[in-house]
């Protein structure tokens, strides 16, 4: 059923930090977003995670308790479209997999765990959003519990992305232990945070025209005690005003003593770690002001995904400039992203493939097949899945990057089973079915002939398929069928029949 023109389209992100989880929802209305409900849980999900690098009991269900309170209010709202991501501590959890079938659950929607170069894009396609247009660079800071990202660009480019293993949360809890606050404390901390720095220093120093921007919860925290208490010397915070803020925070001795106009309970128990952090990259990158922004990832989540709905997505343009990067041969992509839509489009109900994401997978994963032979051809399918699975991919999270990695490893050759099983739980049985239809039309386009495909008629049940072919056209192709013949071989040590057929004239 069309949804009324005058019906508003209801749109969410939620943010699983290390720290904080962060939900924002937003009415879409005539193509323009209005914020209606923000929501911040303080989960500190990073304290939890244990020296065996797994989420602790407590950790997992404060962190789904918070899902659960999130999930219900997105079901109130009649949320149409959820976008949830994880970052840092999920990023590093063992068992951050299981624990996302429960979370998922929790809130009645996928959640993806990002890298930190993706987590660092979004922030800084969130301060974006949030401030007016500046004609020089920006320099955005987000200081998270687990992680610290860095992000220098012009207007909607960006030039250099770091994601640091430097996080309020546990800088606070190695060098501020029992949550004694001394001058050695803050001394070791910050020797810590300029070790960290100093490899990506370069990258981040003296841009032109350089309008450096803070966002989250402990710079807007330090901008709001500074000016509370009066230290704050203008616009924007500054090394002396933080390193005021740092004198002041001594005095206290303890954590549990802590308390400044401005400075909440919970950021407290984390803030003496973050300013470490602050004063450190303001000092490292020789940074005179830094202003401060709402915008963060949450916000860059959601025009993420306003993007989509608007057909501006960012992955579209990853998979261009990739295909370009490794000397694609584009006619014979789109060749095979052909021949591999056609085969969708008769299977996709049977399949269960009908969603927007199983044809835009397989149509980018067809785009890239051969990205691996700009290494070498023999395996070059291994190469091209290597690259996908560890390049930086805007706009991809990881399981998606996993999944295309995954089919451009099984075009040809053995169709391993153990590989499917290491991708998204709901993407396993589905990512067989596309990486068979990827494989039959990169064999049915072998040949690299620009030639018009004749008709070919694909039937499938559960694990069989029947694809017949113009009798005339596979006599003409007798290296075809021959191929088609060796696959029949590989599916079914995959548990899957092909059984080809003829189409009379």
């Amino acid at each position: 059923m069309t949804r009324a023109a005058d019906v508003p389209e209801v749109i969410a992100a939620v943010d699983l930090g290390s720290n904080s989880f962060h939900m924002i929802v937003g009415e879409l209305r005539h193509g323009q977003l209005t914020i209606i409900d923000r929501l911040r849980e303080t989960v500190r999900l990073s304290e939890g995670l244990e020296i065996t690098g797994e989420l602790s009991d407590a950790a997992k269900q404060r962190a789904l308790e918070c899902l659960s309170r999130f999930g219900e209010r997105l079901r109130d709202m009649h949320a149409q479209n959820v976008r949830a991501a994880g970052t840092s501590t999920l990023r590093r959890a063992k068992n951050a997999r299981y624990f996302g079938v429960a979370a998922e659950h929790a809130l009645g929607h996928p959640i993806e765990v990002i890298s930190g170069v993706e987590e660092a894009r979004l922030i800084y396609k969130g301060v974006l959003h949030s401030l007016p247009p500046h004609a020089g660079h920006r320099l955005v800071l987000d200081i998270g519990g687990g992680s610290t990202e860095l992000i220098l660009g012009r207007a909607d480019n960006t030039k250099a992305l770091e994601s640091l293993h430097l996080g309020c949360v546990a800088m606070t809890e190695r060098y501020f232990r029992n949550g004694e606050i001394s001058r050695e404390s803050f001394e070791r901390a910050r020797l810590a945070a300029r070790l960290e720095l100093r490899p990506v220093k370069a990258f981040f120093r003296e841009a032109p025209d350089l309008q450096a921007i803070g966002t989250s919860g402990t710079i807007l925290a330090t901008e709001a005690v500074a000016r509370e208490i009066g230290v704050l010397d203008g616009v924007g915070l500054t090394v002396p005003v933080v390193e005021a803020l740092i004198d002041r925070v001594t005095d206290f001795g303890t954590i549990e003593n802590l308390k400044l106009p401005g400075l909440s309970e919970r950021r407290a128990q984390v803030w003496p770690g973050g300013l470490a952090i602050l004063v450190e990259v303001l000092q490292v990158l020789r940074i005179p002001r830094m202003q401060t922004s709402d915008g963060a990832l949450r916000e860059g989540l959601l025009y993420e995904m306003l993007g989509r709905l608007q057909h501006e997505d960012a992955r579209e343009r990853t998979v261009r400039a990739m295909a370009g990067r490794y000397h694609v041969d584009e006619r014979q992509a789109d060749r095979v992203a052909a021949t591999a839509n056609d085969l969708l489009q008769q299977c996709a109900d049977e399949w269960d493939l009908t969603s927007d994401l199983a044809h835009n997978m397989l149509n980018w994963a067809a785009r890239l097949h051969e990205i691996g032979l700009d290494i070498s051809h023999d395996g070059h399918q291994r190469h091209g899945a290597y690259i996908a699975a560890n390049a930086d991919m805007p706009g991809f999270p990881w399981s998606e990057q996993g999944l295309l990695a995954f089919l451009i490893a099984s075009q040809r050759r053995q169709l391993s089973l153990s590989a499917s099983r290491k991708l998204a739980t709901g993407w396993r049985s589905k990512g067989l079915r596309l990486s068979i239809l990827l494989r039959l039309a990169v064999l049915i386009n072998r040949s690299r002939s620009s030639e018009q495909m004749p008709a070919i008629t694909l039937k499938v049940k559960k694990r069989s398929l029947v694809i017949a072919f113009p009798a005339a056209w596979l006599a003409d192709n007798p290296l075809t069928l021959a191929d088609l013949q060796r696959e029949q071989g590989y599916l079914q040590q995959a548990g899957f029949s092909l059984t080809v057929e003829t189409i009379a004239a």
